[in-house]
């Protein structure tokens, strides 16, 4: 690979995500200069089966294939985080410590290293287990009806792509924190968080998108339950998630359909769903799927404000002076926080002061 000398270039990141939201933050990163070596599991990364948009994603990155449930090559990982400035990966909470490569276990091996965790609805927070994919984050953060009524899907996976973007600034503003304080940081991303700041107390104008999301998937997308709310559902390739979607709807004859068969039968799949989940009232529906399905119900900018997952999240920061709410930075860090919002400066109001001293260094000198 041709040496390019950019803005983080001497940067070493170990990647250990998948499909789009973590290896998207990870392209973001190679792409101002940092070494990004991608961790694989057997198999490959599962976006593969799509080989255009892989590439887009992992273009200027290496490739590495460890078994991680292998003590072997998870000894071999330990080496790589040893070597290691960053590491992102985009697992569920405690899959990661599972295999051996959680923040505790990485922190022993490179005590100063930026770990990165890319979920949908963080590491903690009453849905922090939930499965789900961008439709069911963007439904939690009132993107798809922030002014309430009908949903409206988008037709770009706003949710993988703004908790990538995000990921990738957190990253790089931890390496920025490390240099001059020799400290690492442990940096939880959650793409509803993401999107609920952008959603926002402030109305919004949507954008129509299309009536079939992902490419036709019959399982992707939004539906009218029995009290005329509206909820999503998340089913992208997952065996057991579509097996449990059946068991709770009464469509275990449709259960040992594969993704592929789902598509090629997509107007009776479609149909069988809208029917069984419209016999279902929200609240009761969402109980039986409980954190089992990929299934998230479509909330309002108002209700979503009040969602009791972005209350513990403390995404709600409080009340402004105008009475709206105030939201946090969407990105935690653990040691050293975001700043807290405030006001917005009056044009000149800091004309004759420049930039603020810069803080005295106490760390590592950047890579060069």
């Amino acid at each position: 690979m041709q040496a390019y000398d950019g803005l983080l270039s001497g940067i070493r990141v170990l990647d250990l995500s998948i499909w789009r939201p973590g290896p998207y933050a990870t392209q973001l990163l190679a792409n101002l200069g940092a070494d990004v070596l991608k961790v694989e599991p057997p198999g490959g990364d599962p976006m593969r089966v799509f080989p255009e948009l892989f590439s887009r994603l992992n273009a200027n990155k290496r490739s590495a294939v460890l078994d991680l449930k292998q003590p072997a090559e998870r000894d071999r990982a330990y080496e790589l985080v040893a070597d290691a400035d960053a590491l992102v990966e985009g697992f569920r909470p405690g899959v990661a410590a599972r295999l051996g490569l959680g923040e505790a276990k990485v922190r022993e091996v490179n005590p100063d290293i930026v770990y990165c965790s890319v979920s949908g609805f963080g590491q903690d927070g009453p849905l922090a287990l939930r499965p789900g994919h961008d439709i069911n984050y963007q439904a939690y953060a009132g993107v798809l009806a922030p002014n309430g009524g009908p949903p409206v899907e988008s037709a770009l996976p706003i949710a993988d792509l703004a908790g990538g973007t995000f990921a990738a600034l957190a990253v790089c503003a931890a390496l920025v924190g490390r240099a001059r304080t020799g400290e690492g940081e442990h940096v939880d991303v959650a793409m509803a968080d993401v999107l609920a700041t952008w959603t926002g107390p402030l109305a919004t104008t949507a954008v129509a998108g299309s009536d079939r999301p992902l490419g036709g998937l019959p399982t992707y997308g939004s539906f009218l339950t029995a009290d005329d709310r509206w909820i999503t559902l998340g089913v992208l390739s997952e065996q057991h998630l579509w097996t449990a979607v059946c068991g709770v709807l009464g469509l275990e004859d449709l259960a040992d359909l594969d993704m592929l068969e789902r598509v090629e039968r997509h107007d009776e799949v479609r149909a069988r769903l809208v029917h069984a989940i419209r016999e279902w009232p929200e609240e009761r529906l969402l109980d039986a799927f409980g954190a089992g399905a990929p299934v998230a119900p479509v909330l309002s900018r108002e209700e979503m404000l009040d969602a009791a997952q972005f209350r513990a999240r403390g995404l709600i920061e409080g009340i402004a002076r105008d009475g709206l709410p105030v939201m946090g930075y969407p990105v935690r860090f653990e040691t050293r926080r975001a700043r807290p919002s405030g006001q917005a400066p009056a044009a000149g109001d800091h004309q004759a002061e420049g930039f603020l001293p810069r803080p005295a260094s106490r760390g590592k000198d950047p890579p060069r």
